[in-house]
Protein backbone atom coordinates (compact mmCIF):
# COMPACT_ATOMS: atom_id res chain seq x y z
CA UNK A 1 0.00 0.00 0.00
CA UNK A 2 1.48 3.22 -1.10
CA UNK A 3 0.69 6.34 1.60
CA UNK A 4 1.75 9.49 0.18
CA UNK A 5 1.69 12.12 3.21
CA UNK A 6 -1.02 14.98 3.34
CA UNK A 7 0.67 18.62 2.98
CA UNK A 8 0.84 20.69 5.90
CA UNK A 9 -0.28 17.58 8.54
CA UNK A 10 2.27 15.39 10.50
CA UNK A 11 0.18 12.44 10.80
CA UNK A 12 -2.18 12.21 7.74
CA UNK A 13 -1.61 9.83 4.96
CA UNK A 14 -3.72 9.58 1.93
CA UNK A 15 -4.28 5.66 0.35
CA UNK A 16 -2.89 6.20 -2.87
CA UNK A 17 -5.46 3.51 -3.79
CA UNK A 18 -8.56 4.06 -2.35
CA UNK A 19 -8.19 7.77 -1.70
CA UNK A 20 -8.45 7.86 1.55
CA UNK A 21 -7.19 9.81 4.41
CA UNK A 22 -5.45 7.57 7.17
CA UNK A 23 -4.10 9.19 10.81
CA UNK A 24 -1.34 7.39 12.14
CA UNK A 25 -1.26 9.36 15.51
CA UNK A 26 -1.92 6.24 17.57
CA UNK A 27 -2.18 8.23 20.60
CA UNK A 28 -4.93 9.77 18.96
CA UNK A 29 -6.34 6.63 18.11
CA UNK A 30 -6.09 5.22 21.17
CA UNK A 31 -7.54 8.12 22.61
CA UNK A 32 -10.50 8.15 20.19
CA UNK A 33 -11.06 4.54 20.97
CA UNK A 34 -11.37 4.81 24.98
CA UNK A 35 -13.90 7.65 24.22
CA UNK A 36 -15.66 5.44 21.96
CA UNK A 37 -15.83 2.56 24.78
CA UNK A 38 -16.51 4.97 27.24
CA UNK A 39 -19.46 5.99 25.80
CA UNK A 40 -20.86 2.82 24.67
CA UNK A 41 -20.49 1.85 28.70
CA UNK A 42 -22.35 4.84 29.50
CA UNK A 43 -25.00 4.30 26.84
CA UNK A 44 -25.40 0.32 27.82
CA UNK A 45 -25.89 1.42 31.70
CA UNK A 46 -28.78 4.06 30.53
CA UNK A 47 -30.69 1.24 28.79
CA UNK A 48 -30.10 -1.06 31.56
CA UNK A 49 -31.43 1.87 34.01
CA UNK A 50 -34.30 1.95 31.20
CA UNK A 51 -34.72 -1.59 31.32
CA UNK A 52 -34.94 -1.63 35.65
CA UNK A 53 -37.19 1.58 35.96
CA UNK A 54 -39.22 -0.36 33.19
CA UNK A 55 -39.87 -3.50 35.44
CA UNK A 56 -40.32 -1.37 38.18
CA UNK A 57 -43.12 0.63 36.79
CA UNK A 58 -44.95 -2.47 36.00
CA UNK A 59 -44.12 -3.98 39.37
CA UNK A 60 -45.84 -1.02 40.72
CA UNK A 61 -49.20 -0.94 38.73
CA UNK A 62 -49.10 -5.54 39.39
CA UNK A 63 -49.17 -4.31 43.37
CA UNK A 64 -51.60 -1.11 42.90
CA UNK A 65 -54.01 -3.97 41.22
CA UNK A 66 -53.87 -6.66 43.64
CA UNK A 67 -54.42 -3.69 46.24
CA UNK A 68 -57.40 -2.75 44.63
CA UNK A 69 -59.06 -6.09 43.73
CA UNK A 70 -58.23 -6.30 47.95
CA UNK A 71 -59.99 -3.58 48.86
CA UNK A 72 -63.15 -4.02 46.66
CA UNK A 73 -63.30 -7.77 48.23
CA UNK A 74 -63.33 -6.50 51.71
Amino acid sequence: MDHLKVDGHTHLYRDSKTNSIINKNTTQYREYIFRRETKTEEIQKIQKLESEFANMKDDLDEIKKLLRSLTHES
